[in-house]
């Protein structure tokens, strides 16, 4: 049948409504809905998977008696299966006998039992996943009975701690490293061994102690808690914990994550606890390049030669901190295809060895075989400094380089000296103080017999050694040698860099200091008052670089400067300037492990509550009922759902657009005075032209 012309333009004119929506207008009206959605399988996968992994079946559930029930009950269930499993009609499967029996045996230790319950501890578990396994397509009499062993172990604790001790035994500074631990625990028997080398490892540095898990109440105050409240330990027992030192707060608790080895637990206990710092290995590759040379110029070098590799013990690192602005350390892992050349560089024959290196030239110090502790402290104590002190704000007291103190004879010596050798870091700079210490040695040996000034000076403690980083101490170095000294003070112009020899002769006039001159001004006053209370006189050396000569000089400069009567010079002299320290070498992961361990035990938690599934799908709901109220709200639907007839203003909107647009420009022109400022709203009437102002009358 062919249609009619009204046919058609019936059906063109019904097309309109009943064609489909574009695919774009689809993704975008399902597009603010994806949120939500996910909310939605987030919630969904949250009550399904998460949660039930968080929260397993109790091994009470599978007996069929309620939580914490007696030992008493717990028998007497399992008794009640077992005349169930001889009847004939009843047929189980192998691995529910192995899991029936598994929290028989559990449930029915009481040290078991007490942890299960209170802690939620089943470090068993393995042995139920196992015989699982095993089991599986055998026969009940093909199991083996009991599943579980005892530890028979309960006396291996020392220095028990208990809730009746805890406070007075953490009263005092120092740090403290304390294990949770379970008598019935089989891993706690284990790693006692392993906590006994742990411990005496940190004797002398940090305390110890051990907690029994019968003691609930202290025990609940330093574990976890979960949602409920109830403590527990994300990875069982033994559990470590520790305490900084000074501090017994929860808020100072640190808690160990990591693998329980030696190794491990006291590396992470002297670093991130004791802020102990690092002592590195070098391959012979790098040792001079990346040790030797990178160290400070005044430091002492020390390097440990191991055979077996192990880390620095916590003593040693110890050590290293208490010295660490005289010393640097380092280790060396020793092989037997390297004899060469540790025997030509250092004169090391085998490890375990301890080579000091100390100024340029000087001759290595080595000592071979183990050093304990003491040892090591007598050690360092006796060679932490160089044989010609570096002139800096840590030894110029010491020294008795000081023109605002006073020398090492005490502060009654009236005249005192220093020799000092000035020049940038460099070769030129090494080979002199390698002279002027050979001349420290001649007028050592000189001075036992005080044959001459020099040696008589350095007996009586008048006298001292020293070198000076004339690039660090450039205004010490300027103010001592001259503006003409480029080549030896301020930052390195040229290659070729000369070192320069001096003496400094500190003279206290008890007269000028205890019975200052008056001052005739204010200006005087002040500047009197910067003046350094010790005069300075400088004498420096251009000879040649021979000990004899140099020698001889020193003492003609301290005999002239004995007898001579010098004028007493007052000035101000520029103080040394603070030389960068070395930072502790510890290492950064620490403390990014220490946020990831926070981080992940928040996250932890967050998954175990299970509060966040319903709250996941509020979300969702909430989510998706806003998205779909704001958009019928677009689109202006009512509640029968049927949109709203056209205005006259909406069937033309450039005209009514227009109209608004010049009523809103009338009324702008209207509040605007005459010189196109706005007039308050509230004057809206156009003055008149020939308006005037009203005059007052005389009542007025």
């Amino acid at each position: 049948m062919i249609p009619t012309h009204n046919q058609n333009q019936n059906q063109n004119h019904l097309s309109p409504s009943i064609s489909l929506l574009p695919p774009s207008s689809m993704a975008s009206s399902v597009k603010p809905y994806l949120f939500p959605f996910a909310l939605l399988i987030a919630a969904v996968a949250f009550q399904l998977l998460i949660l039930p992994a968080s929260f397993p079946a109790s091994h009470y559930d599978v007996l069929g008696v309620k939580r914490n029930s007696s030992i008493a009950q717990v028998k007497e269930a399992y008794e009640d299966l077992s005349s169930k499993w001889k009847s004939v009609g009843e047929v189980r499967s192998t691995q529910e006998f192995v899991k029936i029996q598994y929290a028989f045996e559990l449930l029915t230790n009481p040290i078991w039992k007490r942890d299960y319950d209170l802690y939620s501890i089943d470090e068993h578990i393995h042995v139920l996943q196992e015989a699982k396994a095993v089991y599986a397509e055998k026969a009940f009499s093909d199991i083996k009975v009991p599943l579980l062993s005892t530890t028979g172990n309960n006396d291996y604790a020392f220095n028990v701690i208990t809730a009746n001790n805890f406070a007075s035994k953490l009263q005092d500074h120092q740090p403290w490293i304390v294990q949770v631990h379970s008598y019935g625990s089989k891993r706690c028997s284990q790693f006692f061994d392993d906590w006994k080398a742990i411990t005496s490892f940190l004797d002398g540095i940090a305390s110890n102690g051990m907690i029994e898990l019968e003691e609930l109440e202290l025990v609940t105050y330093l574990a976890e808690k979960k949602f409920t409240g109830q403590p527990f330990f994300r990875k069982g027992v033994p559990s470590l914990i520790a305490f900084r030192a000074g501090c017994r707060s929860p808020q100072c608790l640190v808690r160990y994550e990591g693998d329980l080895s030696v190794d491990a637990v006291t590396d992470w206990f002297t670093t991130a606890i004791l802020g102990l710092p690092q002592i590195f290995y070098y391959p012979k590759e790098t040792l001079g390049r990346n040790f030797i040379s990178k160290s400070r110029a005044h430091k002492v070098k020390i390097i440990f030669f191991s055979e077996a590799g192990e880390r620095a013990t916590p003593h040693l690192r110890q050590v290293a901190k208490d010295y660490w602005d005289y010393v640097s350390f380092a280790f060396v892992l020793w092989k037997k295809e390297d004899f060469s050349i540790w025997w030509t560089s250092f004169g090391v024959e085998s490890a375990p060895a301890l080579v000091i290196l100390k100024d340029p030239g000087v001759k290595p110090i080595v000592h071979h075989g183990p050093v304990d502790r003491s040892s090591l402290l007598t050690i360092i104590e006796e060679n932490k400094n160089q044989e010609l002190f570096q002139l800096s704000t840590s030894t110029y007291k010491e020294l008795g380089c000081d023109p605002r103190g006073y020398s090492r004879a005490g502060y009654d010596t009236k005249i005192w000296y220093c020799v000092i050798v000035a020049g940038r870091l460099s070769q030129e700079l090494n080979k002199m103080r390698e002279t002027l210490r050979r001349v420290q040695e001649m007028i050592s040996d000189d001075a036992r017999e005080g044959s001459t000034p020099a040696a008589t000076a350095l007996r009586e403690k008048r006298m001292a050694f020293a070198w000076l980083d004339g690039e660090v101490q450039q205004d010490y170095c300027i103010f001592c040698l001259g503006p003409d000294s480029y080549d030896t003070c301020g930052k390195r112009r040229v290659e070729g860099d000369t070192p320069m020899l001096f003496i400094v002769r500190y003279g206290r006039n008890a007269t000028e200091v205890e019975q200052p001159t008056k001052k005739s001004n204010v200006w005087q006053a002040m500047r009197q008052e910067d003046m350094d209370p010790v005069s300075q006189l400088v004498a420096k050396y251009n000879g040649s670089e021979d000990s004899s000569e140099i020698t001889k000089w020193i003492s003609e400069i301290v005999e002239a400067g004995d007898s001579d009567k010098l004028p007493f010079f007052k000035t101000q002299t520029p103080a040394l300037v603070a030389e960068d320290a070395d930072p502790l070498p510890v290492p950064r992961s620490s403390s990014r492990n220490g946020f990831r361990q926070t981080v992940s035990n928040i996250m932890l938690q967050v998954l175990e509550d299970p509060r966040v599934g319903p709250a996941l799908f509020l979300a969702a709901l909430f989510s998706f009922g806003s998205i779909w109220l704001r958009g019928s709200q677009q689109r202006g639907s009512g509640p029968s759902g049927q949109t709203a007839p056209p205005s006259d203003t909406d069937s033309n909107p450039p005209i009514a657009q227009q109209r608004e647009d010049r009523e809103q420009k009338r009324n702008v022109t209207r509040r605007k005075g005459k010189q196109g400022q706005a007039v308050p709203p509230s004057m809206t009437d156009v003055e008149p032209k020939d308006a005037v102002q009203m005059g007052l009358s005389d009542s007025d």
